[in-house]
């Protein structure tokens, strides 16, 4: 039985990571794996949307905003499943079938999946902060976006998809899923350390923590997006 999965991809200003990310998808296409690769792009001024076209995928072009852009992307499709992944994320070894176990389970039609968070950095700061990530989905319930994100389209309509939010869509979204309905996949995925690295592997896992603080707290995001961008 074949299964068809619209990837969608939120890009702004992504040249640098977005071919690596596309590969990481593989072949796009096996003998019961379909992957439709969407790039909804927020006004990118480099080489983003060039390399997306010339892999094959679909553009829609946007208002700038991650929540605007996801929702975008996720419309423009029509597969039975999605997956939602960060432009400086590559899927790791073995993805695929995690992904196809998943789908096959019929009480995973209303949950989602995530994968294991990996930094590209031999740091063993890294490593601490991956520990961190992996504490605060076990307990909390909040993987984020740059986990990716795997759910049927069916049950992402149902929860009324994407708020159209700068920042913060990941975490609004996911509490709509709900902790008992989210699924670590057994597979990894490997994000960019490249803000980490700039921003101190102390200092940003702090901010990062505070910014969920504060719009747990109400405070509205306009407000949460200024610390964020430091």
């Amino acid at each position: 039985m074949t299964t068809t999965i619209d990837v969608v991809v939120p890009t702004l200003n992504a040249a640098s990571d977005l071919a690596r990310t596309i590969a990481s998808l593989g072949g796009r296409e096996d003998h019961d794996l379909v992957l439709r690769l969407t790039v909804c792009d927020g006004g990118s001024r480099d080489d983003t949307l060039a390399i997306a076209r010339a892999a094959g995928a679909a553009v829609i072009v946007t208002a700038p905003g991650r929540g605007r852009q996801l929702a975008a992307g996720a419309s423009a499709g029509s597969a039975p499943w999605l997956l939602f992944l960060h432009a400086d994320t590559t899927l790791g070894a073995g993805w695929a079938d995690a992904a196809k176990r998943f789908m096959t389970e019929t009480t995973n039609a209303a949950r989602a999946g995530y994968f294991r968070l990996r930094f590209d950095s031999r740091d063993p700061r890294a490593r601490r902060v991956e520990r961190l990530v992996a504490w605060r989905c076990r307990t909390l319930g909040l993987p984020y976006g740059d986990q990716g994100l795997l759910m049927a389209r069916a049950f992402y309509r149902r929860l009324g998809g994407f708020a159209l939010l700068p920042l913060m869509e990941d975490v609004d979204l996911v509490r709509r899923i709900g902790r008992e309905n989210l699924v670590a996949l057994d597979a990894d995925v490997v994000a960019s350390a490249r803000r980490y690295e700039r921003d101190g592997w102390l200092l940003r896992p702090l901010r990062n923590l505070s910014c969920l603080a504060l719009y747990s707290a109400g405070i509205p995001v306009s407000v949460v997006r200024r610390l964020y961008d430091g």
